[in-house]
């Protein structure tokens, strides 16, 4: 399906959507990985911007449930040069197109990347805005003017967690709050750590574990009273009237 990447300064790029129709704008950046696509798109890092990727061939091993780096994937649009819609990968549970189609993400490709690449290069990231709709070209360059700047914005609030949870065993067990009657270390003989998410992405949190720290994950607005109130042997340490004992 013909597509069309606009940037805000007026380049144009021809492409193709391997994921079906749509429109999406975002701040459009490039990344140099060989491999690693997955752990990128659902990066948190990556929230809302558009990824191109500069070496050529991408989906060719497939997406895994065991690689991803969030709950969900972070980009608004995937950008490359060739798409391969079959993978070969023993680890492979579906193709990268239908992993996107799923999220209703936009994945183009047989776009120029390098000829992109260069002129983010050239020019620093900018705006841009992705049709399949792409009669008018001046009126996409304009979506892409129209988008709001990055610059400024407040895109913590778009990948905290909303409540707190322990990573154990490369999964998340959600706590209500931090409470004495939900915040339980199972380990005594553990170090702890409490990781603030402002974008955390698992395998942090994977690393620390297989190291043999016990973490819990606290939202970003979490205030450092609710964390020093935690006693790392599992109680809850009270420090006024109606605090528990």
């Amino acid at each position: 399906m013909k597509a069309v990447l606009a940037l805000e300064d007026g380049t144009v790029f021809p492409c193709k959507s391997f994921t079906g129709p749509g429109e999406v704008g975002g701040e459009v950046v490039f990344n140099t990985s060989m491999t690693g696509y997955q752990e990128i798109i659902t990066d948190p890092s990556y929230n809302g911007q558009m990824v191109v990727m500069t070496y050529p061939l991408i989906g060719n091993y497939g997406v895994n449930p065991e690689d991803i780096e969030s709950d969900r994937i972070q980009v608004s649009s995937l950008i490359v040069r060739e798409y391969q819609d079959f993978p070969s990968n023993y680890r492979s549970r579906e193709s990268l197109g239908d992993y996107l189609k799923s999220q209703n993400i936009l994945g183009v490709h047989e776009l120029d990347t390098r000829g992109l690449t260069l002129h983010l290069r050239e020019n620093g990231s900018m705006r841009a805005f992705i049709s399949t709709d792409c009669v008018n070209f001046n009126e996409i360059v304009e979506k892409a003017k129209a988008l709001p700047s990055m610059s400024g914005s407040d895109l913590v609030k778009n990948v905290t967690t909303d409540r707190p949870y322990f990573w154990r065993n490369n999964k998340k067990e959600y706590l209500d709050s931090l409470d004495k009657g939900s915040l339980i270390w199972k380990d005594k003989e553990k170090y702890k750590i409490a990781a603030f998410d402002f974008g955390v992405k698992f395998n942090i949190l994977r690393l620390l574990e297989a190291e043999g720290f016990e973490v819990l994950v606290v939202p970003a607005f979490t205030k450092p009273d609710e964390i020093k109130k935690i006693d790392p042997h599992g109680i809850f340490l009270s420090n006024g009237p109606g605090d528990p004992e």
